[in-house]
């Protein structure tokens, strides 16, 4: 497990500061300690330590609650957890551990130097959509120019060894991209941050699919650049509520919100949680998974190219998709009007993204990847697809033949899919 950053400690001792939870003592006592979470947490099947399970969190913030006090080991363990979600699917009670976790964060975050301020200035400019164009774009030709092999080999050296392994995870980025076009306004496509800059053709199949339907496709703009999913992973809580009201103010009226990356969703849709008013929770009910508005026209889609036996895909289920927003099996629906669907057999094990997890954590989130690997490639498929960009980037860097479930049947409808 990655260490924790150092924590900047305003009193106390040498080992301790202090630290105010923000999480009612009924929530905290939710957890009954049962262990069916257990085989569902990535980070405790790869550790085998029981603080970096659900349960061992939640007893670590019931202390830090107490005491009002945390420790290093306190904020390593915090900060190692994916926030997949898997447990809240296991639970028995219902504990809503994610909620604590961000609750957690955002306390480590707003009392301490748990995000260090050259990160907190990266999320920052993922709603600033000019500079973040702008930054992927130098990313891309310094990638074409041969210059990030640099700070590969830089990475070989113990104090950069995390920057380098980051580097190396890094997917092709493209360096210019057409723009989108709208058709009309019977839903809103969101088209977020990072994926619009760096994966915009997922977008265009996405697009393109729904259009197949006979519906018109209204384009959100600048103003709803990025939804603030990882800014709440990262504990920057008042930033995904600013970023929230920017979103909310962007798309107005009543058509659907269609969403084709699973962390953006499961966000969105928890708006009304998040900032507690009528208003986000009307737009809430508006979000939609693609695949969700999908399956119920899933008959409206036209045949597409015959071909001589059906592509077999293999589904791997976003956590965000899975736990959070528990719309995964849309998918099925939607791939299975054209294709032969198989089923993992890890159930919806975590496959180690988690948003910038995979970036900040490498070791541990390629430790995860490899069962999710072991298990893809016991189905004997050879695409797979995924429903959320971190999880498709985070497994093609090991090879896997990886896509949007959208992307795939785009191909199919213009004739393009091939066994």
């Amino acid at each position: 497990m990655s260490a924790a950053r150092p924590v900047g400690q305003r009193s106390g001792t040498a080992s301790t500061f202090p630290l105010e939870l923000d999480i009612d003592s009924d929530t905290l006592a939710s957890c009954v300690a049962c262990g069916m979470c257990l085989p569902h947490c990535p980070t405790y099947r790869v550790t085998g330590e029981e603080s970096a399970s659900p349960r061992g969190r939640i007893a670590l913030m019931r202390d830090v609650a107490e005491r009002g006090e945390a420790d290093a080991a306190f904020v390593e363990f915090m900060d190692a957890c994916i926030q997949c979600r898997g447990c809240e699917t296991a639970c028995p009670a219902g504990v809503h551990y994610g909620h604590m976790m961000e609750a957690t964060r955002e306390a480590l975050a707003s009392q301490t130097s748990y995000q260090p301020r050259l990160r907190r200035l990266a999320y920052r400019a993922l709603g600033m959509p000019r500079l973040l164009g702008f930054g992927s774009r130098l990313l891309g030709m310094s990638q074409r120019l041969g210059l990030m092999r640099l700070v590969s080999l830089l990475g070989r050296v113990r104090p950069f060894r995390q920057l380098g392994a980051m580097t190396a995870s890094l997917p092709r980025v493209p360096v210019r991209q057409a723009p989108l076009t709208a058709s009309g306004d019977d839903v809103w496509l969101f088209t977020g941050c990072v994926m619009d800059a760096w994966m915009r053709d997922t977008h265009r199949a996405v697009q393109s699919v729904i259009e197949a339907t006979g519906a018109g496709v209204a384009l959100p703009p600048a103003g709803a650049a990025c939804c603030g999913s990882l800014h709440l992973h990262a504990g920057l809580t008042s930033d995904t509520r600013r970023l929230a009201r920017k979103v909310m103010a962007a798309l107005p009226g009543e058509a659907p919100i269609l969403i084709d990356s699973a962390g953006c969703g499961a966000t969105m849709k928890e708006y009304g949680h998040l900032l507690d008013t009528e208003e986000a929770r009307r737009f809430a009910g508006r979000v939609q998974d693609v695949h969700e508005w999908l399956a119920a026209r899933v008959d409206d889609l036209p045949d597409g190219a015959p071909t001589s036996a059906p592509l077999k895909i293999a589904v791997q289920d976003p956590c965000h998709l899975r736990h959070v927003q528990r719309a995964h099996l849309p998918v099925r629906t939607v791939l299975s009007r054209f294709f032969e669907v198989v089923e993992l057999d890890d159930d919806g094990l975590c496959c180690g993204a988690g948003g910038a997890y995979s970036q900040q954590h490498p070791e541990v989130a390629g430790a995860v990847r490899e069962r999710k690997v072991a298990a893809i490639e016991r189905t004997g498929a050879s695409v797979v697809a995924s429903a959320n960009p971190g999880c498709t980037l985070h497994l093609q860097a090991v090879g896997l033949d990886v896509r949007h479930p959208l992307e795939i049947v785009a191909e199919h409808l213009n004739g393009g899919a091939q066994q």
